[in-house]
């Protein structure tokens, strides 16, 4: 039987990589577009190796309307698109914002003119749960306002959803979305041929963990230890990424079955908060490795503690995490220790 085509932008990315696995084993089939940008052409090998087949590939940037255009001519019948392609670093975004923007942005706006050309009406886009800024009240829901985005990266998000929602507002709109608000995704795919892989120095905290604890990095640093938590270090909601890609499965049949409203938004995080520290021991524990880490001052953009309420899309989506903290801090060193010296100082 042919499987639905399904356009996997940033497909090459550490989220997307991992959709794609999901994707393909429901049964669809992914087609990636990536430029390679922030991922590494050895991605597609790791995926290969996990499905036991090679899945279409293009190698483009989604801000290119006239390769975009091609891509969507020559493979024909798609019948949906996930979103992950854009710039993720909230401490860079503060240092280039300009670039953010247009790539984040600009990459939507082209997306969006070629789906509605093609006639392709379903999509799910990767947002994220900087969309809440710094909130007022622990879980936020889908419900709790959006708030000025403590970092370009966010403010970006929150532009990408408030275009999704003006589309579909118009008069004779057909594109059907899912906003999936992401927590903090980390671990790697069981089989350690695909995970988190940074170019140069990580921004984020698990890949610089497994990096110190491989002695690739010297010393990790906490960056700050006097926000308003227990422990005085940020809190945030760490999802499995092999989970977090499940529920762009879950949001592809919704959509193709024509379910819900013309825009849903959905927090997707296993409900739980940890602390930086927390991870660190978890890590700890998870690994048997020792880390040797220091406390650094606060970075810009941070927000002090983030974590989600899920219960919308638990019932709605009938979707749950199903892995503990540390198994995806197990995950994360079994994917580190399997690259070797491949990681770039």
């Amino acid at each position: 039987m042919e499987r639905t085509k399904i356009l996997v932008t940033g497909g090459a990315g550490y989220i997307g990589s991992h959709a794609v696995v999901e994707l393909y084993n429901a049964g669809f089939q992914p087609v990636l577009v990536d430029n390679f940008s922030n991922s590494s052409e050895k991605v597609l090998s790791g995926i290969e190796q996990i499905l036991g087949t090679k899945v279409p590939f293009h190698n483009i940037d989604c801000n290119d309307a006239e390769a975009m255009r091609a891509v969507f001519a020559e493979e024909g019948s798609l019948r949906g698109v996930i979103h992950f392609a854009a710039f993720k670093a909230v401490g860079e975004s503060t240092q280039k914002p300009l670039e953010y923007y247009q790539n984040n942005v600009g990459s939507l706006l082209t997306l969006l003119q070629i789906m509605r050309e093609f006639g392709v009406e379903a999509l799910v886009f990767s947002s994220s749960c900087t969309v809440y800024g710094i909130p007022d009240a622990l879980p936020v829901t889908e419900q709790t306002p959006t708030k000025k985005a403590n970092s370009p990266y966010g403010a970006t998000k929150q532009m990408c959803e408030d275009i999704l929602r003006d589309v579909a507002a118009a008069p004779n709109n057909t594109l059907r979305t899912i906003l999936l608000r992401y927590f903090n995704p980390i671990g790697a795919h069981p089989s350690a041929k695909i995970g988190e892989l940074p170019l140069g120095v990580p921004q984020n905290l698990i890949p610089y963990v497994t990096q110190t604890a491989a002695g690739i990095r010297e010393q990790l640093t906490i960056h700050g230890n006097t926000y308003d938590t227990p422990d005085g270090t940020n809190i945030r909601d760490y999802v499995h990424v092999v989970d977090l890609a499940k529920a762009h499965v879950v949001a592809v049949q919704r959509l193709l079955e024509a379910q819900g409203e013309a825009v849903e938004t959905f927090n997707v995080g296993t409900g739980r908060g940890n602390s930086v520290l927390e991870v660190v021991q978890a890590f700890e524990r998870a690994s048997g490795q020792k880390l040797n880490y220091t406390i650094g001052p606060p970075r810009p953009g941070d927000v002090p503690a983030i974590y989600a309420d899920v219960t919308k899309a638990t019932e709605e989506l009938g979707f749950q995490t199903t892995s503990t903290l540390e198994e995806a801090l197990a995950s994360a060193w079994k994917w580190q220790l399997s690259l070797g010296g491949e990681v770039k100082k």
